[in-house]
């Protein structure tokens, strides 16, 4: 009878007893909706990004949807939009009426470029989404340069980036807006969640209102007080609200960042340095103007491997490791496979979609662990 094979994660979030006691804190205060920790926490995140302001949403898609609501994109206007990237990139753009249009991406990094952008820019273009994928810093300041003279908005999505670095400085400080995500998959996580920054005080102003179905006064603002004040509701709003419980835990989180990102790239080195002499295989780097936190280490099937990229996944499943394909091409998806869209040739976002893979990579992960990932990777003649 064969042994029982553990199954290892692709990710596992790195939570434990300070996580349990701030929850239990928030629970206790009998305050577990947006309140105080909210607060806490916005002005925490803003402080360690290096930005001005911060407005915690309930998702990273919800804190894309309000950064181009606030900005003032709408009905006619086209946003540039990687492809190579996860669907609610391209799904906030049309979520505000929007039209977005698809760029090609960077072979090495996986990110949209100034030149890449240039290529699909149209008259009606009044904002550019770049994304740091998987962690890996955009070039920024090319970018800058380029929609600056066009008076392009720039949003980063910056979901993967928490603790990335662009030219010595936290990946999402030199955008007009920034959406960053606290899934489980990321390297900071509060369950579900997500945070909207941008140094532009009255975009923050309207983030606040706008999440909270546009009310003038808050939940938490009428709770100060025995007889509340009477609210307006100045537009139409959402919500796109975090709770305290959520908050509380992102607190604790943020004070483990710079340990996490350590030990990620710790991890990430010694992928590297065992594939190293690997021909078939490409895998990420830093590139040089940052750093990355290895949000994803993701590796490339080149043509020279005797295995396909699906082939590959198929033999690390069968040795109990949960490998994940690359990142998705949104405008291959059935979703916007027939939209309106301008859709240019993306031969480099279609080439990453189908030959590169994601290993599993966490906190906790042993010595062991990874053994067993790079034995089926370097398994004589595969």
């Amino acid at each position: 009878m064969s042994a029982v094979v553990t199954r290892l994660p692709v990710m596992r979030p790195w939570l434990g007893d300070e996580e349990t006691a701030a929850v239990a804190e928030v629970i206790a205060s009998g305050w577990v909706a947006q309140g105080p920790r909210v607060a806490e926490f916005e002005e925490r995140f803003a402080a360690s990004q290096q930005v001005e302001h911060a407005v915690a949403t309930s998702s990273c898609t919800t804190a894309l949807h309000l950064a181009l609501a606030v900005a003032g994109i709408g009905p006619g206007d086209d946003v540039v939009v990687p492809s190579f990237s996860f669907i609610a990139t391209a799904n906030a753009a049309t979520y505000v009426g929007a039209r977005p249009v698809f760029a090609d991406v960077c072979e090495l990094t996986g990110n949209v470029t100034a030149h890449t952008i240039e290529r699909v820019l149209t008259p009606r273009t009044r904002a550019v989404v770049v994304v740091d994928q998987g962690g890996v810093p955009v070039d920024l300041d090319a970018i800058r340069e380029l929609c600056d003279a066009r008076d392009i908005l720039v949003v980063e999505d910056a979901a993967c980036g928490a603790g990335s670095t662009y030219r010595g400085r936290p990946v999402g400080a030199g955008a007009d807006v920034t959406a960053w995500s606290f899934h489980p998959r990321k390297i900071l996580t509060t369950g579900e969640g997500g945070m909207l920054t941008t140094p532009h005080a009255d975009w923050a102003l309207r983030a606040r209102r706008l999440r909270e179905h546009a009310m003038s006064a808050g939940a938490a603002d009428r709770h100060a007080h025995v007889l509340a004040p009477q609210e307006e509701y100045l537009e139409i709003g959402f919500n796109h609200r975090m709770t305290d419980l959520q908050a509380a835990v992102g607190i604790v989180q943020l004070g483990k960042l710079p340990e996490i990102v350590a030990r990620r790239r710790e991890l990430a080195a010694t992928y590297t340095a065992a594939l190293a002499g690997d021909q078939g295989l490409r895998v990420v780097r830093d590139p040089s103007y940052g750093t990355t936190n290895f949000q994803s280490y993701w590796v490339e099937v080149l043509d020279a491997h005797p295995r396909t990229r699906d082939e590959v996944l198929e033999a690390l499943a069968d040795a109990g490791v949960s490998a994940r394909r690359g990142i998705m091409a949104t405008h291959l998806e059935p979703a916007y496979r027939r939209h309106s869209g301008r859709v240019a040739q993306l031969p480099v976002t279609e080439r990453l979609t189908r030959r590169t893979l994601i290993l599993p990579l966490f906190h906790q992960m042993a010595a062991s662990d990874q053994g067993r990932v790079l034995d089926v990777l370097l398994e004589p003649g595969a």
